[in-house]
């Protein structure tokens, strides 16, 4: 089988990046070991890289979200299968796969949610992120109620609206630039626990 290339679009070459980008990413391929794709194709716009991993981090990292990093990989992982975007899946199946330590939570969500292991409460707070991603002309007030009733408060749906709307942009620029599943991210907390 053939390797395709990471991006339709240029990959620049890290000793060409601004300093401050490539201070990120050399950071991050410190703590992961190796550089993931998302970070070498969006360095082609160094702007627009800056702007993305900002607003990234601000809802990813928000301080005082009572999502959990869990539940919050749970968003991704489920809105990405949605909006069929091959890369957001794989690598945040990894990352969820790391978070929650179980090996099959991150294939079972991007197949069907409401099959997986986890809380009535998780499932509300997916449901609502599907609708969201898919049919936001139809959330209504009934969606507000439904996740209040499962003990959500507003501060919980503009975390779960943040990360829904921020991973359908991320879902559809990985889609446009062919952006291509690193291969570390395959084989990321695969082992059952102990």
């Amino acid at each position: 089988m053939s390797q395709l290339p990471i991006s339709r679009y240029p990959v620049p070459d890290l000793d060409s990046l601004p300093a401050d980008i490539l201070s990120r990413i050399l950071a991050v391929q410190e703590k992961a070991r190796f550089i993931p794709n998302v970070f070498l194709t969006l360095a082609h716009r160094p702007e627009e890289f800056r702007a993305f991993f900002a607003y990234h981090d601000a809802i990813m990292e928000r301080e005082g979200s009572t999502l959990s990093p869990t539940e919050k990989e749970m968003i991704v992982v489920a809105t990405s299968a949605a909006n069929g975007c091959q890369y957001c899946v794989v690598a945040h199946g990894a990352l969820l796969r790391v978070f929650s330590k179980e090996p099959q939570l991150a294939d079972q969500i991007a197949v069907n949610y409401l099959h997986a292991p986890i809380s009535e409460k998780q499932k509300a707070m997916l449901a609502f992120a599907l609708k969201l991603s898919r049919t936001p002309e139809l959330v209504a007030q009934s969606d507000y109620d439904q996740l209040k009733s499962h003990g959500y408060d507003d501060e919980d749906i503009l975390d779960m609206a943040g990360v829904t709307a921020f991973f359908g942009l991320s879902n559809r620029m990985a889609i446009v630039t062919n952006m291509q599943a690193n291969s570390e991210f395959y084989t990321m907390a695969r082992e059952p626990k102990s």
